[in-house]
């Protein structure tokens, strides 16, 4: 393919990124923008052009080594919710920007452990990046030329790597440098990121695709071709014991690596400002890496077959679809391979300005430049720094990838950088922990594993992979074979990666632990780590948990966060303190929250370590003891215990009022239908009598009153009388069976023949109504008081003719056995019960609310006489509750 017509295409997918970005930024508030989708998808910036081409190099080569490189991200993912969580916290409240502000914060807002940080990074990252332009240069001239080799020896003018690099310089500066707040959210660069991850997969997955089953026929054809010009066992198991020690080293490089990673921070942390999206990415994450590596062997296998040794293995992605001829699934290949560059070097660079700003250049050099300035010069000045630091390493990388990585794989490249990286990992990890570590402990970890790795690994590349000086490799400084850089202290089962990150660590933590046990840190190191470690909810602390002592100004501190926020913005930022601590805004002199706010105003524009630096300038500020430290943070601790304990008694008082309003609503209620069965009672009681009192007077007065008219008036007496029997004995029979007086005749029956008994009692009334009643019990002996249950069964039999319509009316009596009891149903088709009245149908004086009598139906204390009568047997009784049509109860009785 032409040059020409490479870079236009080039170009125009740039200028579609710049708008995909610029969109994005336009409309920040939008769904397609802000959801866990474009999170996690953002998290691929982990998939660089290694994982791109190196992987399928290094499965080509080695089999399945390249998988650690992924395991560890995978196995990190699901503690995603419990660290990464704690570090979003802190970094929010703290508006840390960077992992370099992070764990300078974390030891004190030292200043000097923010320049280590930063250095290291930069140390890892320069070849990292240099490897983007290397691949992006090698494949440039596999497309346009076809030749695997690149020529470095001409002008860089003539370089067309260089003018790419200087787009993606100008991208990155254009997105990255829009405010001088770095905690700021770059959306644009965000969903540009987003987007390119969906590029680099879709397109990796088609190649696998293309490769496996168009230019093969399927996994097992790949397989089977391969197994013929190969030993496959090399390619799919250890070799020994010791290649299980390689990969558990290589799997927890890239595990520490997902974290420490700047590009990985600044997308994880400092780009996400809401906790949720981690309970997709712990998933989906993992599902996307899982995606991207599903073809890499059978792309490296095929690739072995088709084009054997004489390319490099790197690129088989490339040279599989030109070797057959198919230049636009190239070009895919290769805009997918671009913008896994575009992402990792743009949020790289971006990540590593802010740092250099941030921890470097602007507090060892430009803080008393910045005290003298006004607003607009001083953020003019700290976004030009940024600008100028995101050209300075993108040119400091081509440099180096002119000059060095010529001679080294992108799989090398790549190692190294996770190695170099993984010196933060003590720092970081023990330090969100273990309260005792100190920033001397920092300094010397760091210091120590850098050492280590250098002489470990970045001098024999140099020594042997570079200036061809093996000596140093094979027999070690001066022929001491124990020093050996690849066989340390004996040690030469681990490859030269695995190796190096053994011996780093184990200096590094040694010295880390080593230095922060000897001694102890000044206050405001231990204030820090107090508050890092011993909160479980870090928003909660708020700035009250700051411990600080000493004299200052507000209008000192004004005058110093209006050089960077503005006059306009500090204002706000005062009255938004004073209203939410309830201060007065004639308030003069500064407290520890006031202090501690106003750091972290600076912080997103200048670094934590350089806004400490000028704060503590117009502040005269007093030593604080450990043990005072610790006591403020108990105190502050325990307020919000107490706070916390309030709320949940407010809240059970709240409970506990609505219960007992509800409570006191149906005493109310209850007393009522109390008062109304009383009265019920005496109107049921008076009635028979009136009656008889009447149809006596008439008898006795007239005398000449014919005998048939007379027997009549003698009948109702009779019938009244009776009436008013049965109703004394029920109230008789409600008082005797609720005090336990009552004697039951217990006998053996048959419940079947009781039930037909019962039966027959209302058969007058299921006659006149015009209803059925099917009873389908069968022949049971059980001990019980055949009187008392007939007077149940009864009971219920009536309620449910009462409730059933004439002529359509059904009522079905059955009985199911079991062998410590037996269960009586007693079902109809009629009204059924209230859902309201449920919990009360079995109370002596309840009747239903919603009846339409003005009076009470019934005495209202049947259904509590037969809840008497078969408790007393030792049984129960229940009504269902969720009964499509009509009612139906249980009667459970014992065997």
């Amino acid at each position: 393919m032409n040059n020409y017509i490479l870079i236009t295409i080039i170009i125009t997918y740039l200028v579609m990124l710049f708008f995909i970005a610029f969109w994005a930024e336009k409309n920040a508030k939008s769904k397609w923008i802000n959801n866990p989708i474009v999170y996690t998808l953002s998290l691929g910036v982990f998939c660089s052009a290694w994982t791109y081409y190196g992987s399928v190099g290094v499965a080509a080569t080695e089999g399945a080594t390249f998988l650690p490189t992924y395991l560890g991200p995978v196995i990190a993912s699901p503690i995603f919710i419990m660290l990464l969580r704690k570090i979003m916290r802190i970094s929010k409240h703290q508006r840390v920007a960077s992992i370099a502000d992070f764990i300078s914060l974390r030891y004190g807002n030292n200043r000097f452990i923010g320049a280590l940080v930063t250095v290291t990074c930069v140390i890892a990252i320069l070849p990292y990046i240099s490897l983007q332009l290397k691949a992006i240069s090698e494949t440039f001239e596999i497309i346009t030329s076809g030749n695997v080799t690149v020529d470095n020896s001409g002008s860089i003018f003539s370089d067309s790597t260089f003018y790419i690099a200087v787009l993606l310089a100008v991208f990155a500066t254009f997105f990255g440098t829009q405010t001088t707040d770095t905690t700021d959210k770059h959306i644009g660069i965000v969903a540009s990121v987003a987007f390119e991850s969906i590029i680099k997969l879709l397109f990796f997955l088609i190649i696998g695709v293309y490769v496996t089953y168009f230019v093969f026929d399927g996994t097992e054809d790949i397989y089977n071709q391969f197994s013929a010009i190969a030993d496959i066992e090399k390619f799919t198991t250890f070799p020994d014991i010791y290649g299980g020690f390689n990969w558990f080293y290589m799997t927890v490089i890239s595990f520490v690596a997902v974290f420490l990673l700047p590009r990985q921070f600044q997308m994880m942390v400092v780009e996400n400002d809401r906790e949720r999206y981690l309970k997709y990415a712990i998933w989906l994450f993992p599902l996307y890496l899982l995606l991207f590596n599903v073809f890499v062997i059978f792309i490296a296998w095929g690739g072995n077959v088709e084009l054997g040794d004489t390319v490099n293995s790197e690129y088989y992605t490339l040279l599989l679809p030109l070797k057959n001829n198919n230049i636009v699934l190239s070009l895919l290949v290769f805009l997918g391979g671009f913008s896994a560059v575009i992402s990792m070097v743009v949020v790289s660079t971006i990540a590593l300005s802010t740092m250099l700003s941030n921890n470097v250049i602007i507090p060892y050099g430009y803080l008393e430049v910045f005290r003298n300035r006004d607003t607009e010069r001083n953020n003019k000045y700290i976004k030009n720094i940024r600008r100028l630091a995101i050209f300075s390493l993108i040119v400091v990388a081509y440099l180096f990838y002119i000059n060095f990585s010529k001679q080294l794989s992108l799989f090398s490249i790549g190692y190294i950088s996770f190695v170099i990286v993984a010196q933060l990992a003590p720092s970081l990890f023990i330090g969100l922990y273990w309260n005792r570590g100190a920033a001397r402990g920092v300094v010397a970890g760091i210091v120590a594993g850098l050492l280590v790795v250098f002489y470990t690994l970045i001098l024999p590349v140099i020594l042997d992979g570079i200036l061809n000086i093996n000596s140093f490799v094979s027999e070690g400084p001066f022929g001491i074979t124990l020093f050996k850089p690849y066989a340390f202290l004996g040690i030469d089962f681990l490859n030269p990666i695995a190796h190096a990150f053994f011996w780093s660590m184990f200096f590094n933590i040694a010295a880390y632990l080593t230095f922060s046990l000897v001694g102890s840190g000044n206050y405001r190191e231990r204030n820090y780590a107090e508050m890092f470690v011993r909160s479980s909810n870090y928003s909660d602390l708020q700035e009250g948990a700051y411990v600080w002592r000493g004299e200052a100004y507000i209008s000192d501190i004004k005058r110093i966060l209006e050089r960077f926020l503005g006059s306009e913005k500090t204002e706000r930022a005062f009255d938004l303190f004073y209203k939410k601590y309830d201060i007065p805004k004639d308030t003069v002199m500064a407290d520890a929250k006031l202090i501690n706010f106003s750091e972290k105003l600076l912080i997103g524009s200048i670094g934590s370590s350089s806004a400490r630096i000028l704060i503590s300038n117009v502040v005269k500020e007093e030593p604080v003891s450990l043990a005072e430290v610790l006591q403020i943070l108990e105190e502050s601790k325990e307020t919000i215990i107490t706070n916390k304990f309030l709320k949940e008694k407010s809240a059970q008082l709240t409970v506990l009022t609505a219960e007992l309003k509800n409570a006191n609503e149906e005493l109310i209620f209850q007393d009522k239908q109390k008062d109304e069965f009383l009265d019920t009672v005496a109107h049921e009681l008076k009635t028979p009598i009136t009656a008889i009192k009447a149809s006596a007077e008439i008898v006795m007065d007239d005398d000449e009153m014919d005998n048939e008219i007379r027997l009549q008036f003698l009948n109702n007496i009779v019938e009244d009388s009776e009436r008013l029997s049965r109703l004394i004995h029920n109230i008789l029979d409600i008082e005797k069976l609720s005090t336990g007086r009552e004697k039951l005749d217990i006998k053996e029956c048959d419940i079947s023949e009781t039930i037909e008994k019962a039966i027959h009692f209302v058969t007058a009334e299921v006659n006149s109504k015009k209803v059925s009643i099917f009873n389908s019990t069968t022949a049971i002996k059980l001990k019980y008081d055949e009187d008392r249950l007939i007077q149940v069964f009864t009971n219920l039999l009536s309620n449910a003719l009462k409730f059933v319509d004439e002529n359509t009316g059904e009522i079905k009596v059955m009985l199911e056995a079991f062998p410590k009891h037996v269960l009586i149903y007693i079902e109809d088709n009629g009204k059924g019960i209230p859902k309201e009245d449920f919990n009360y149908i079995f109370d002596k004086f309840y009747q239903s609310k919603n009846q339409n009598t003005k009076k009470p139906q019934g005495s209202g204390f049947g259904l509590a006489i037969c809840k008497h009568i078969v408790e007393s047997h030792g049984g129960a009784i229940w009504a269902y509750e969720n009964v499509e049509k009509g009612a139906k109860f249980v009667v459970k009785l014992p065997r």
